[in-house]
């Protein structure tokens, strides 16, 4: 079963139904929702399987609020590299290309909006309140003012963050300068979160062109060329058929399992299964289930971006539950582990993200489950704490025997398929009930019962 997971996630399947794809299509690929590594991985392997099909040009459509930064580079990468065109289209109307969405926009070949769209607020969320620098002109995020005044880029905020800013501004510009695109707006974008709607972005010069829907689009951008590692290339799909590549099932495995709650799932129930395996072992399942949700997990989290702490934290914290479990301190150790478990799980996603990061309620239930749990180990001990011994020389004591042989001074008594000898005060004879009061060595000390 780890095999077949391995061949799953390291063997880059072609999208669905590629050989069907006729030569010189135009592929259509969709970009819906938040850029993550599910998304990075469709849209990598997409723009790879075009070129190889010898598409003629590759359409992204795309709707997304942002997601993060390292997927959107390395889906930047990928079209830059793109040896055939890529356009990026909003659509429909009311779909947006924030944050990751307008760096994704300046970087294709052509920009395209339909009406009712949006793109802007480029702004790296993990610095929390975008900076305002002195701009001279127009409202921070407005998106108007003159377009051609480029920002000072000083601002407030620690030096880490405007490290962040500077990098994302950087590599903004680059896109725009590259593309022949706006390039002071994009840095305003960036530096204050600045949004624009179609038809102000195309008066701008931020985008191209506006497009009601793909089929106008296509008519739309024929007589234009393109630059594509120093050759113009010549834009015309008037006859070109369309080839839809919907994700395929690795796309959507791999939405599943880089959910940040299904990934912190999975992590739970591998480290339980295998604390569970460890101190039960023979079982079987709950070892090989829990090493294969493990690996998932860490397959997921090697792609999310994980605090490590975060991770930490919750490790410790299940090996001091597991250690309350085995060697009970009457809840020390398991209370410290709550604490820690929880404190690690509310860290473990270092994103402000919110499409990234593990719901509260999640945390919420399975640290409500682990302490009821723990509470019931901890009950459990308590109550064999007090219970009376059931083995060795205490648990014989006020137990009652029979004798079962005599021969002169002494006595033999059965007691649990035992023969004891047994030293009363009082005369014995086989067949009497007696009561054992104390035990010296490997004789019952007892006293006679009446009958």
């Amino acid at each position: 079963m780890l095999f077949l997971i391995g061949v799953l996630l390291a063997v880059p399947p072609a999208l669905a139904e590629a050989e069907q794809a006729p030569q010189g299509a135009v592929w259509q690929l969709t970009l819906y929702g938040v850029v993550g590594p599910a998304t990075a991985d469709y849209l990598v392997r997409g723009l790879k399987d075009a070129a190889e099909e010898q598409a003629g040009a590759v359409l992204i459509r795309i709707d997304t609020p942002g997601g993060l930064d390292s997927s959107m580079r390395q889906m930047i990468s990928a079209v830059l590299a793109s040896p055939i065109p890529v356009i990026c289209y909003v659509s429909p109307g009311g779909a947006r290309a924030a944050s990751a969405g307008t760096f994704l926009l300046y970087s294709c070949h052509v920009a395209a909006m339909a009406p009712a769209t949006n793109l802007g607020a480029a702004t790296p969320v993990s610095i929390g309140t975008p900076m305002t620098p002195d701009t001279g002109g127009g409202q921070p995020g407005d998106g108007e003012g003159d377009p051609a005044t480029p920002h000072s880029g000083r601002g407030t905020g620690s030096a880490m963050e405007r490290k962040v800013t500077n990098d994302a501004v950087a590599y903004i510009r680059g896109l725009a300068e590259l593309r022949g695109r706006n390039a002071d707006w994009a840095e305003k974008a960036v530096r204050e979160g600045a949004s624009l709607t179609a038809s102000k972005a195309l008066e701008l010069g931020v985008i191209d062109l506006m497009a009601a829907d793909r089929s106008e689009l296509l008519e739309v951008i024929a007589g234009r060329s393109v630059e594509i590692n120093g050759r113009q290339v010549a834009l015309d799909f008037s006859d070109s058929a369309i080839f839809v590549a919907d994700p395929d099932w690795r796309s959507e495995f791999l939405a599943v399992i880089t959910n940040p709650n299904v990934a912190y799932m999975l992590m739970l129930i591998g480290l339980y299964g295998l604390i569970f395996e460890f101190t039960n072992p023979g079982f079987g399942l709950p070892g090989v289930l829990g090493a294969i949700c493990l690996l998932v997990a860490l397959y997921a989290f090697q792609v999310l971006p994980v605090s490590y702490a975060g991770l930490g934290l919750i490790l410790l914290g299940l090996g001091l539950i597991a250690a309350e479990a085995m060697m009970p301190s009457f809840g020390v150790l398991g209370v410290g582990g709550l604490v820690a478990f929880v404190i690690g799980s509310i860290i473990l996603m270092d994103t402000d993200i919110p499409a990234f990061q593990i719901a509260l309620p999640v945390v919420a239930a399975l640290a409500l489950t682990t302490g009821v749990l723990l509470f019931a180990l901890l009950g459990m001990a308590l109550r064999a704490h007090y219970r009376p011994a059931r083995m060795g020389p205490v648990a014989m004591i006020d137990r009652e025997a029979e004798i079962e042989q005599v021969y002169g001074d002494q006595a033999l008594a059965r007691f649990e398929g035992e023969l004891w000898e047994v030293r009363c005060v009082e005369q014995l004879k086989a067949g009497d009930r007696v009561r054992i009061h104390e035990i010296d060595g490997l004789t019952l000390v007892v006293d006679k019962l009446e009958a």
